[in-house]
């Protein structure tokens, strides 16, 4: 899977910033598990990347803090028995973590008040509720 890892809209990270590692796969593979090196990592240095800019590389430090070891994020993918479906399940894996991160925060809700039709609705469902369980009592 050579070449830059596209996030959304014009933030691309180049390959030379994405670090792959590949180690030996627990899991099912038959024979050729124990040969095969078809886990793989691919780590990605957010501290010292330059293909975020400023606000984009504090927002995603910030979200991404507790997954980060010295500014570096690293995805693992062993679920698939080739080493390509891992390699392109973790760049996956690691596009929709780097969006998440950079997206921007959701808008503040505006409190509203609720209408004055809908508050007599209210009130008259209850009142009505009310009288049916009123007419329902035994008066005896």
């Amino acid at each position: 899977m050579p070449g830059p890892l596209h996030i959304r809209g014009s933030v691309v990270i180049p390959e030379a910033e994405l670090t792959w590692r590949f180690s030996r796969s627990s899991g099912p593979g038959g024979q050729g598990v124990n040969t095969t090196d078809s886990r793989v990592e691919l780590s990605f240095d957010v501290a010292a990347t330059t293909a975020l800019g400023p606000a984009l590389k504090a927002r995603a430090l910030e979200r991404l803090g507790s997954r980060l070891h010295d500014g570096v994020l690293t995805v693992a993918a062993s679920e698939h028995r080739s080493q390509l479906r891992n390699r392109e399940a973790a760049a996956v894996r690691l596009a929709h973590l780097i969006a998440e991160a950079i997206a921007p925060p959701p808008r503040k809700r505006r409190p509203t008040k609720p209408s004055r039709a809908s508050v007599e609705r209210r009130l008259a469902a209850k009142k009505h509720r009310s009288d049916v369980k009123r007419l329902r009592r035994d008066t005896g």
